[in-house]
C-alpha cells in the first residue's frame, strides 16, 4: 500500500461543517463591503520578491525570516524570476492598482480575501497557509476615509456578534516627523542598551520604532519610558489623527490611544490601529491597518494617497467560538428517500425542478452495498437536519405522486404530492434563506 501522505504542518484543510462557518463569514463580508461601495479584487497568490522587499521593508521580520521565495525554473535563455509567496495582500493589490492604472478617474475602494503565508512556528491563531479580509481606499487623502474604514470594520464585528474587541489607535506622522522622533528614540535605547533583547539591539538602527512592539516583558520599562511619536507630530498630523477621533466619536465608537501601536511594516504614516481582543492569548490582534501614502510611490506608480486594514478569518471565527457565537449551519429543505433504483429517472427530474424553484435538495444516494434499507434512509434523512423527507415509492410513483413527510414540527404528518404539479407546490417546502 502506498504512504499515506498529510497536509504540510501550518496548513490546514477546512472541512465541512467547518467550512459552512467559513462560507457564513465571507457571505456576511461580502453584503457588508457591498453596502459600503467597496468593490472586490482578486490576486495572484505568486508575485515577485522585489514587490515585498520594496513594499514591506527590508528589515521587517516577515522579509527577513518569514517569506516563502524560490527561484523560478529557468527558462530557455536562462533567465528565471525570483518569486514569493504572497505574506500579505496590500503590496499585491497596490501593484495591480498601478499596473492596470485604476486611479486614472479618481479614487477606489477595494477589498480582497484568499489565503496568505508565512513560514513561522504554527500556533492558535498563526498558521503558515492563513486567510485574510482587507479593505482599501485608494486615492483619498482625508481623515473621513480613514474613519470609514474603523466604521465597516465595526460594523462587521455587530453583523457577526463579536463583543470582546476594542479599538487601539496611534498615528506615526509623516517621514520629517518619525525621523525626528527616530533619532531620539535611537539615543534613548544606546543609553539603555544593557536592557535590550538581542532583537532590540539588532532593531537599533535599522528598525527602532519595532523595538516599541516588543512582547518582552523585561523591556516594558525601556519602552515605556521611550520618547512618544505623537510629541513630534507637526500641526497637519494631528489636525489629521483630530479628524479621525472627532468622526468616531460622533459614531460612538470607542477607542483608546496606544502610543506604543507602530505596525509591523514599513509602509504605514499617520493613522494606525488595531481591534484587539484579550480571549486568543498573545495572537491578540483581529485586525490591523492605517494609511500608506507612500507605498504607491516605493512600488513604482504616481503619488497617491492610500488607507486599508486587514483581517484574520482564522482568528475572527476562533475568537467567535470562544464568544459561543451561533453561526447556521446549511441544512437541506428536502431528503429524497429512494426505496428503489428503478424510480431514479423519476426521482433525478422531479429533485431538479425542486432545486430550480429554490429548494434545497438531498438525494439518498447508492454506496456500493446499494440504497440500504427503508429505515435506514429515513434515519439519513433525520440526520441530515431536512424539514421533509419526500418518499418515491413504488405505490405513490404509479399513482403518480410522491409523499411528504415532516420531519421537525414532531406531527410526522404525511401529504400526498402530485409529480404532474412540482412548480405549485415546490415553494412551499422552501425555508427562508439564513440571515447574514
Amino acid at each position: 500500500m502506498a504512504e499515506k501522505l498529510n497536509a504540510v504542518k501550518g496548513m490546514n484543510d477546512i472541512l465541512p461543517p467547518e467550512s459552512a462557518r467559513w462560507e457564513w463569514l465571507e457571505a456576511t463580508v461580502r453584503d457588508l463591503m457591498g453596502r459600503y461601495a467597496y468593490r472586490n479584487v482578486r490576486t495572484p497568490i505568486l508575485e515577485h520578491t522585489a514587490l515585498f522587499v520594496r513594499g514591506i521593508g527590508e528589515v521587517t521580520d516577515i522579509v527577513e525570516k518569514e517569506m516563502y521565495s524560490f527561484h523560478d525554473r529557468s527558462d530557455k535563455y536562462g533567465d528565471n524570476d525570483h518569486l514569493t509567496l504572497r505574506p500579505e495582500n496590500t503590496a499585491g493589490l497596490v501593484r495591480a492598482v498601478i499596473e492596470h492604472n485604476m486611479l486614472y478617474d479618481g479614487g477606489k475602494r477595494l477589498w480582497y480575501i484568499g489565503p496568505m503565508f508565512r513560514r513561522e512556528k504554527p500556533q492558535r491563531g498563526r498558521f503558515r497557509q492563513f486567510h485574510q479580509i482587507g479593505a482599501e481606499a485608494l486615492g483619498f487623502a482625508g481623515p473621513d476615509v480613514d474613519a470609514e474604514l474603523i466604521l465597516l470594520a465595526n460594523a462587521l464585528w455587530k453583523r457577526i456578534g463579536l463583543t470582546d474587541v476594542r479599538l487601539e489607535l496611534n498615528s506615526l506622522g509623516q517621514p520629517a516627523e518619525r525621523a525626528q522622533h527616530r533619532a531620539q528614540l535611537i539615543a534613548h535605547f544606546e543609553k539603555h542598551a544593557d536592557k535590550l533583547d538581542d532583537d532590540g539591539k539588532r532593531r537599533l538602527h535599522s528598525n527602532p520604532l519595532r523595538i516599541l512592539d516588543t512582547k518582552n516583558p523585561a523591556m516594558k520599562e525601556v519602552v515605556e519610558s521611550a520618547p512618544k511619536l505623537i510629541d513630534f507630530l507637526g500641526a497637519e498630523s494631528l489636525a489629521h489623527f483630530d479628524g479621525l477621533k472627532a468622526i468616531l466619536d460622533a459614531n460612538g465608537v470607542a477607542y483608546t490611544i496606544n502610543p506604543r501601536l507602530v505596525r509591523g511594516l514599513d509602509y504605514y504614516n499617520l493613522s494606525v490601529f488595531e481591534f484587539v481582543t484579550d480571549r486568543l492569548g498573545s495572537q491578540g490582534t483581529v485586525c490591523a491597518g492605517g494609511r500608506y501614502d507612500d507605498l504607491i510611490v516605493q512600488i513604482g506608480g504616481k503619488p497617491a494617497p492610500a488607507v486599508g486594514w486587514a483581517m484574520g478569518v482564522e482568528r475572527v471565527l476562533d475568537l467567535m467560538k470562544e464568544q459561543g457565537t451561533h453561526i447556521p449551519l446549511p441544512v437541506p429543505d428536502v431528503y429524497a428517500v429512494v426505496p428503489d433504483a428503478a424510480a431514479m429517472p423519476v426521482v433525478l427530474r422531479t429533485l431538479q425542478q425542486l432545486r430550480e424553484a429554490g429548494v434545497r435538495v438531498q438525494m439518498h444516494a447508492a454506496t456500493v452495498d446499494g440504497l440500504g434499507s427503508f429505515k435506514s434512509q429515513f434515519k439519513r434523512a433525520d440526520n441530515s437536519g431536512a424539514t421533509y423527507a419526500l418518499i418515491f415509492g413504488a405505490d405513490e410513483l404509479a399513482r403518480g405522486e410522491v409523499t411528504l413527510k415532516a420531519l421537525r414540527d414532531g406531527s410526522g404528518a404525511q401529504t400526498s404530492r402530485t409529480l404532474a404539479e412540482v412548480a405549485t407546490w415546490a415553494t412551499t417546502l422552501q425555508s427562508p434563506a439564513p440571515n447574514i
